[in-house]
């Protein structure tokens, strides 16, 4: 039998124990989903808003491959650390394949940048999504501005997430904390602001046209923003998602307001260049850019300062290094070879891997799924080595003889019949557990 470790149970994880299952050349195989969180599925439960119910359902996919009989999960493992380093996984497994994502956000490298008010788009989506790492975490949504900079899809989920009312979340599965926090905020404003220009803009035209749906929020576009775009007038030749992008901001362009109670303003063509403040961020300081010709955008010496009490920079996912692979700094990947983890320069015998640790934080989520073939096909191919190779008759023993204490699946279904229960409890539907104690509670069978 083929023994293979999948480290992290997101898309790219589970798509790639989807190819192995499914291939035809090694028919006995095993493999074993681990995840250093007690819960499947990755950013589908951690990174999606919750009132994207729709991209929220690929759990459903995702759930019909986890419970494949060939598959298992293993959650609450942490791989990297001891006593569970990367050389070691490798005494219980015939080949580990590495889907570890990007697990944390890019920085700006401005001065005020870490004022308190500042932070990462990543902390506040892991806040409202209820990932265990933020527990108790808190943000100043007593502020009456806040500036998300970026133009991408996470920039306009948590602009979303702000400019909506309390009780258009409520029947989602948002954290009951952060619930009540979002209905006692006191912001007003929200501006998203980008360097370029909107034909260059990251968001997606499904997630711009949401923006424009919200019953109680008005956003506002300018048009003297969009003309500077040199593809304004004219739209017809850029992608089909640039287009339509620009085409749904043009028909917005000066649309008289409607005196809605929140206010979400599309900002182009500023550059942050420093958060002010001396004990807490009160506005954000921007120099105009203007097209250079090239595709990227250059400094006019214009400024224009933004008040804000919070500020959520979106500007990127990076990859961070696991403790006993090697790492790329610069691009923040695993060094690679089609998916064959290199080691000074030299395929390493039986790791691997899929995702965004293996090409950037790049693409959608169905990106993953040619991602992981690709790596799973390098896989096979090496699989006559592999299986030659001894390895523990085991694995879960082993693990707990090393001192981890795995949530099997069962111990997963537990963790979402306790949050149905919450729900219940609440006067709502499923609400997620968000601390560490609660979920291995209920994972075990406890209150």
């Amino acid at each position: 039998m083929l023994r293979v470790a999948v480290v992290g149970s997101g898309p790219s994880g589970v798509y790639t124990a989807q190819s192995l299952v499914e291939q035809q050349i090694v028919p006995d195989i095993a493999v074993h989903v681990l995840d250093r969180l007690p819960c499947p599925y990755g950013l589908v439960r951690y990174g999606v808003a919750p009132d994207h119910e729709k991209i929220k359902s690929l759990q459903n996919n995702l759930r019909t491959v986890l419970e494949h009989p060939k598959v298992s999960f293993l959650g609450n493992v942490p791989v990297g650390p001891e006593p569970l380093a990367p050389a070691r996984l490798l005494e219980l497994y015939h080949a580990v394949v590495y889907c570890v994502g990007a697990a944390t956000d890019r920085r700006l490298g401005i001065p005020g940048e870490d004022l308190p008010g500042s932070c990462s788009a990543t902390e506040f989506v892991s806040w409202y999504s209820a990932h265990p790492d933020v527990a108790g975490g808190s943000f100043t949504l007593g502020a009456r501005s806040a500036v998300v900079i970026g133009v991408g899809n996470v920039a306009v989920d948590v602009s979303r997430i702000l400019a909506r009312g309390a009780e258009e979340l409520a029947p989602t599965d948002v954290p009951h904390a952060a619930l009540g926090a979002l209905a006692d905020s006191r912001i007003e404003e929200v501006h998203m602001v980008g360097r370029r220009g909107p034909s260059q803009a990251k968001f997606t035209t499904k997630e711009l046209r949401e923006l424009f749906l919200l019953p109680s929020a008005e956003v506002c576009v300018r048009p003297e923003e969009l003309a500077l775009d040199p593809a304004y007038a004219d739209p017809s030749g850029l992608p089909a998602v640039n287009r339509r992008n620009v085409e749904v901001l043009r028909d917005r362009a000066g649309r008289t307001p409607t005196g809605r109670d929140r206010r979400v303003h599309l900002r182009f063509f500023l550059r942050p260049v420093a958060v002010l403040g001396e004990e807490a961020v009160r506005a954000v300081r921007f120099e105009r850019t203007a097209p250079d010709g090239t595709g990227g955008v250059t400094g006019t010496g214009v400024f224009e300062d933004i008040e804000a009490q919070l500020v959520l920079r979106s500007v990127g996912y990076r990859g961070v290094e696991l403790a006993g692979l090697p790492f790329d700094a610069r691009h923040g990947t695993v060094p690679h070879a089609d998916g064959r983890v290199l080691r000074d320069g030299v395929a390493s015998p039986g790791e691997y891997v899929a995702g965004w640790i293996k090409r950037g934080p790049t693409g959608v989520i169905g990106t993953n799924r040619p991602c992981a073939k690709q790596t799973v096909a390098s896989l096979l191919a090496d699989a006559d080595v592999l299986a030659a190779r001894p390895v523990a008759e085991e694995p879960r023993a082993a693990l707990r003889a090393w001192g981890l204490d795995p949530v099997e699946w069962p111990g997963w279904l537990r963790i979402e019949a306790a949050e149905e229960e919450l729900g219940r409890a609440l006067g709502r539907t499923k609400v997620k557990i968000p601390d560490w104690p609660g979920l291995l509670a209920a994972a075990r069978g406890g209150a």
